[in-house]
């Protein structure tokens, strides 16, 4: 099982993948933006348009990731106290009504990112998310359900 300062360590090197990967795509997309090709012949060539708001949409994506890093690089681990509940940082591990379980980062930024594989995934949600705000304060042995599923806290770390 992976703990919770190595989950840490490789969700930091995600996001500095991420956004290492996206600053590459928003200085390609601004050189074309700003290439001469692409300068507008009429009214219809709309090439260098496009190709300058790709790059205002990556560039914004890549200071969301920076923000989620840094926040990440901040981030002060602390283990499952059971009378505060499930808190951010927490590691849980939830069990469906047919044993079928899944890990949780209670993180507070990207979410949705997936580090490991098979049995040692491990998805980041954060306390926005609904699921997330359901385990807020939550305790093992407590259910919490989405949609029509039910979920078990069965570990906290």
């Amino acid at each position: 099982m992976m703990d919770k300062a190595t989950l840490l360590a490789r969700i930091n090197a995600a996001l500095e993948l991420d956004m290492e990967v996206l600053r590459r795509a928003a200085q390609t997309a601004y050189e074309a933006a700003t290439a001469e090709e692409n300068i507008a012949e009429n009214k219809y060539d709309t090439l260098g348009l496009e190709a300058s708001y790709l790059a205002t949409g990556q560039a914004r994506r890549t200071a969301e990731i920076r923000q989620a890093l840094l926040t990440y690089q901040q981030l002060a681990l602390r283990d499952y106290d059971a009378a505060r509940g499930i808190q951010v940082s927490n590691l849980v591990t939830l069990e469906d009504e047919d044993g079928g379980q899944r890990r949780l980062l209670l993180g507070p930024e990207a979410a949705g990112l997936k580090i490991g594989e098979g049995d040692e995934l491990v998805t980041v949600i954060t306390p926005r998310s609904p699921l997330g705000q359901q385990l807020m304060g939550k305790k093992v042995d407590d259910e919490v359900g989405l949609g029509t599923q039910v979920f078990y806290i069965i570990e906290v770390a």
